[in-house]
Protein backbone atom coordinates (compact mmCIF):
# COMPACT_ATOMS: atom_id res chain seq x y z
CA UNK A 1 0.00 0.00 0.00
CA UNK A 2 1.10 3.57 -0.61
CA UNK A 3 0.41 6.41 1.80
CA UNK A 4 0.97 10.16 1.78
CA UNK A 5 2.85 11.44 4.79
CA UNK A 6 3.64 14.89 6.09
CA UNK A 7 6.91 15.83 7.74
CA UNK A 8 7.54 19.07 9.60
CA UNK A 9 10.06 20.35 12.09
CA UNK A 10 8.79 21.20 15.58
CA UNK A 11 9.99 23.90 17.96
CA UNK A 12 12.51 21.49 19.53
CA UNK A 13 14.10 20.67 16.17
CA UNK A 14 12.62 17.18 15.87
CA UNK A 15 11.01 16.10 12.60
CA UNK A 16 7.41 14.99 13.06
CA UNK A 17 5.91 12.59 10.51
CA UNK A 18 2.19 11.91 10.20
CA UNK A 19 0.02 9.77 7.97
CA UNK A 20 -3.22 11.77 7.46
CA UNK A 21 -5.21 8.78 6.20
CA UNK A 22 -4.63 6.83 9.45
CA UNK A 23 -5.90 8.79 12.47
CA UNK A 24 -3.33 9.01 15.25
CA UNK A 25 -0.50 7.60 13.15
CA UNK A 26 2.44 9.82 14.03
CA UNK A 27 6.14 9.38 14.74
CA UNK A 28 9.30 11.48 14.90
CA UNK A 29 13.01 11.49 14.23
CA UNK A 30 16.13 13.63 14.54
CA UNK A 31 16.33 13.85 10.73
CA UNK A 32 13.75 13.75 7.95
CA UNK A 33 15.12 10.37 6.88
CA UNK A 34 14.76 8.97 10.42
CA UNK A 35 11.23 10.39 10.72
CA UNK A 36 10.27 8.75 7.42
CA UNK A 37 11.73 5.41 8.53
CA UNK A 38 9.87 5.65 11.83
CA UNK A 39 6.52 6.56 10.25
CA UNK A 40 6.80 3.53 7.95
CA UNK A 41 7.03 1.32 11.05
CA UNK A 42 4.18 3.22 12.72
CA UNK A 43 1.97 2.78 9.65
CA UNK A 44 2.48 -0.99 9.73
CA UNK A 45 1.69 -1.13 13.45
CA UNK A 46 -1.37 1.12 13.11
CA UNK A 47 -2.74 -1.01 10.28
CA UNK A 48 -2.27 -4.19 12.32
CA UNK A 49 -4.08 -2.72 15.35
CA UNK A 50 -6.92 -1.34 13.24
CA UNK A 51 -7.34 -4.73 11.50
CA UNK A 52 -7.35 -6.58 14.85
CA UNK A 53 -10.07 -4.26 16.16
CA UNK A 54 -12.16 -4.55 12.99
CA UNK A 55 -11.74 -0.86 12.23
CA UNK A 56 -11.42 0.52 8.71
CA UNK A 57 -7.73 0.61 7.81
CA UNK A 58 -7.85 4.20 6.57
CA UNK A 59 -10.11 7.21 6.43
CA UNK A 60 -10.94 9.30 3.39
CA UNK A 61 -8.70 12.27 2.73
CA UNK A 62 -9.44 15.02 0.24
CA UNK A 63 -7.88 18.17 -1.10
CA UNK A 64 -9.96 21.29 -0.64
CA UNK A 65 -9.38 24.80 -1.88
CA UNK A 66 -9.48 27.61 0.64
CA UNK A 67 -9.32 31.24 -0.42
CA UNK A 68 -6.93 33.27 1.70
Amino acid sequence: MKFLITIFRDEDGMYIAECPSIPGCINQGKTQREAEKNIREAIKECLEVRAEKGMPLTVTTRKVEVKV
